[in-house]
């Protein structure tokens, strides 16, 4: 899928230091079917991952929830 027009945003919790981030666009529109994208930010021409906007919804609200949060210790 071609991404070169695709406006990423990085997560305002990352720092500028090149750390661990993630980068998200959202696809919509000529040659796109609705989708998100996501990829490491430390390496912008690696893989991507996509999803629906209602799978990255329910991503995000799982989050928000704590669903996805674990000790440091295991």
């Amino acid at each position: 899928m071609e991404l070169s027009d695709a406006r990423w945003i990085k997560s305002s919790l990352s720092g500028d230091n090149g750390g661990n981030c993630v980068e998200v666009t959202e696809l919509n529109g000529v040659g796109h079917a609705d989708l998100v994208a996501v990829r490491d930010s430390k390496d912008p021409e690696g893989p991507k991952l996509f999803f629906t906007p209602a799978e990255w919804n329910a991503f995000l609200n799982g989050v928000k929830a704590g669903r996805f949060s674990r000790s440091l210790g295991g």
